[in-house]
């Protein structure tokens, strides 16, 4: 295989530039969905990946993923390889072994799908031991973070109006897309205030939608939706700093900072919250153990604490789609057909009692023959 590499440590940054039919060249241990679903639109030639895609710690589904849509993935090359590839060089991989004018830069493993189905049964093995450390972590960091995330929290001021408004919050989470599509008829017909936290902001542009304002850390998010004329809100370290504001500087952008301990997600729903929303409605979010490990958290304690304080007026909408996977049926349409027809034939055969018994049972003929009774 030849083709050119396009390498980054991030792999969010990575999908933003490299073409179709490339080499795309990351850093990214325990490949998560999120990013194999991003891979997986970018097209890619072959992954070729510096760390362990699947270290055993927990059953990511990253590496599944791409092999299921075609993408072969060669891991564990190292980081000597991994600096040695030319970002933009034509690169040749043969049997495991990755060349550059005909100098060998390193080899991997080169993965299949058993060899995936064997590693993820063995890390559902693992999950207990790694269940414990998580709650550990969680718990440990709650009593930590509680007066700060449970008290006052120094808000920002915003444009945006939430008060007594209902909000959908949007991050890049599992099935968002998916979930985005099935509650369209509630963004149509109620139209809250629209929240994109990072790269949540194009889920919502892909869907049709302009959000309001946009909150995170501006990390994943593309210029595009940066300057769709949203709201900027950049999340801050506690200390203050933000470095997601030296973007929105590069971008002739302006925003408000909102510093706070946990994840954008957290703050999103934070701000929403004390901003007096009457609803808040949240799409694609995080709230499991198998999601933080895939953010390389070791806890949700943020997150925990969070979601305590706006339960009451928080609906969560993750995996709505689901409740609406099974499309209608032909023969379901047909049911209904006979349904609305049935009445009126009967009437029709009351009326004319020659004639309508015949198209009854004209009918009666045609429904059996479709249906093979």
């Amino acid at each position: 295989m030849r083709s050119v590499a396009r390498k980054d440590r991030k792999t969010k940054k990575l999908v933003q530039r490299i073409k179709p039919g490339e080499i795309a060249v990351i850093d990214h241990p325990d490949i998560d969905r999120i990013a194999a679903e991003m891979l997986v639109k970018a097209r890619p030639r072959l992954v070729i990946n510096a760390g362990d895609s699947i270290s055993g710690r927990y059953p990511n589904p990253g590496p599944g993923l791409l092999l299921a849509a075609g993408i072969p993935v060669l891991d564990r090359v190292g980081e000597e390889a991994f600096a040695a590839i030319p970002d933009g060089g034509e690169v040749v991989v043969k049997d495991g072994r990755i060349f550059f004018a005909g100098r060998l830069l390193g080899e991997g493993r080169l993965l299949t799908n058993a060899l995936v189905e064997e590693l993820v049964e063995k890390a559902r093995l693992n999950l207990g031991s790694e269940l414990e450390n998580f709650v550990r972590n969680t718990l440990e960091y709650a009593l930590k973070e509680k007066d700060i995330i449970l008290g006052a929290l120094p808000l920002p001021e915003t444009k945006t109006d939430f008060r007594k408004k209902q909000v959908l919050v949007v991050v890049r989470g599992e099935n968002y897309r998916e979930d985005l599509q099935a509650i369209g008829s509630y963004l149509r017909e109620v139209r809250p205030v629209l929240v994109g936290v990072d790269g949540g902001a194009d889920a919502l542009l892909e869907a049709g939608f302009l959000p309001d304002l946009i909150i995170g850390d501006m990390d994943s998010v593309s210029d595009e939706a940066l300057l769709c004329g949203a709201e900027l809100v950049v999340h801050a370290y506690p200390d203050g700093r933000a470095p997601g504001m030296e973007r929105l500087q590069r971008l002739g952008k302006e925003g408000a900072v909102f510093a706070a301990p946990g994840t954008s997600e957290d703050i999103a729903l934070l701000l929403a919250y004390e901003k007096e929303a009457s609803l808040i409605v949240a799409v694609g979010t995080h709230t499991n153990m198998i999601d933080f490990l895939e953010k390389g958290r070791k806890g949700m304690a943020s997150t925990f604490l969070v979601r305590l304080k706006v339960g009451s007026v928080l609906v969560d909408a993750r995996g709505v789609s689901l409740l609406y996977r099974n499309a209608i049926k032909a023969w379901q349409i047909w049911l209904i057909c006979l349904a609305a027809v049935i009445p009126l034939l009967a009437f029709f055969s009351l009326a004319y009692p020659g004639t309508g018994s015949g198209w009854l049972r004209l009918l009666w003929l045609r429904i059996r023959v479709f249906f093979g009774l």
